[in-house]
């Protein structure tokens, strides 16, 4: 028997197949500005970035909340570590000063850890409910993802303290 079964999407207020606060979540962050006469647009994610040593951290704190939706949806453990792959690489473009807050807006990790939500969902692909070590399982991979994603920038924060002769 297959660990994975069709079923319809979740319903959301906004008719889409997630919830309201991811589909929130990810205009906030990574698309509510558009820089005028272009397509390119950003948001809070890169403001939230440029704050020295907290901002990409506190960014992928924020971001995990569109990986606990698709917990919440039973997504399937390799798309929940794609999405967590997305965040570990926005936190770790972030740590170059200036070019790195740019292409953190070029990635869009949140958009992206969206429309794979939305796209594995529309699939009806999820984990079965009777598939009881899924939640561990996806918990854990959260919370390492999320670790990842601090750690990395503690480290840059201890690099740059030491070059500096700080610590």
């Amino acid at each position: 028997m297959s660990r994975f079964r069709a079923r319809p999407p979740a319903s959301s207020p906004t008719g889409g197949s997630t919830t309201y606060s991811g589909r929130t979540l990810a205009r906030l962050l990574d698309d509510l500005f558009r820089v005028p006469g272009t397509d390119f647009r950003f948001g809070f994610d890169v403001l939230i970035g440029l704050i020295p040593g907290v901002g990409d951290a506190a960014g992928s704190v924020i971001a995990s909340v569109i990986l606990i939706d698709a917990v919440r949806h039973r997504v399937p453990l390799p798309v929940l570590a794609r999405m967590g792959w997305n965040v570990i690489l926005d936190a770790l473009l972030g740590l170059v000063p200036a070019v790195g807050d740019l292409a953190d807006a070029a990635h869009r990790a949140n958009v992206k850890n969206l429309r794979l939500l939305e796209r594995t969902l529309a699939e009806g692909r999820t984990v079965d409910v009777s598939s009881r070590t899924y939640l561990v399982r996806a918990i854990l991979m959260v919370v390492v993802i999320l670790a990842i994603a601090v750690a990395v920038t503690v480290f840059a924060i201890w690099a740059v303290l030491r070059v500096l002769h700080i610590v």
